[in-house]
């Protein structure tokens, strides 16, 4: 089995692509909705998080704005709360991958947004960077955030660079242009793998 690691930037078209790949057939861990349902009502995150930030879960309930709060200028809690979840995404993962490996699935997508920050990309082998102009970029987390396209830069200036992310690819799709182009470059990225 081979694992096609899947990155790129908020507001890239990560998303976009990993459904492109879904409905070619390639199965997709989402590292995200991973995180969503480990902090869903009562998942099996909120204990750990309740010992850390006490205010952000009440009966059972994640208070992200409570929580985003308390991170915000405290790089130590943040530091804390991905010592607790991100083992509970890399078990998920792991279920994930020895799953698809038994059924003898040719290849599969770990959708990460941060491959390249947590060392994911060693364990991939190829890694596929989604990239679209940092204008289209801003304007993207802007509009999904509901944020000043300066709040927006703010965000997108705390990630990896987007050309440092594209430098250690082994492709790169851009989603800055039309939805057919990324579709057939997602074709051609699939012809690839199969060779």
């Amino acid at each position: 089995m081979h694992i096609l690691g899947l990155t790129g930037g908020m507001g890239m078209g990560k998303s976009t692509v990993a459904t492109m790949l879904k409905k070619a057939g390639l199965p997709v861990f989402d590292s995200d909705e991973t995180v969503r349902r480990l902090q869903a009502d009562h998942g099996p995150a909120l204990p750990a998080i309740a010992r850390l930030v006490p205010d952000a879960v009440q009966n059972g309930r994640l208070d992200r704005a409570v929580l985003r709060r308390a991170v915000t200028g405290n790089p130590g809690l943040l530091r804390q709360l991905e010592r607790v979840i991100h083992p509970m995404v890399w078990a998920a993962r792991n279920r994930f991958l020895a799953h698809y490996r038994r059924v003898g699935t040719p290849w599969v997508v770990l959708d990460v947004p941060l491959l390249f920050e947590t060392g994911g990309q060693k364990m991939c082998d190829h890694v596929l960077v989604v990239s679209a102009p940092a204008r289209v970029q801003a304007a993207r987390v802007a509009r999904r955030r509901g944020v000043p396209m300066a709040e927006a830069r703010k965000l997108i200036a705390r990630q990896m660079p987007d050309a440092r992310k594209r430098r250690l690819a082994d492709t790169v799709i851009e989603t800055g242009v039309a939805l057919p182009e990324t579709r057939r470059q997602v074709r051609c990225l699939l012809k690839a793998l199969k060779q």
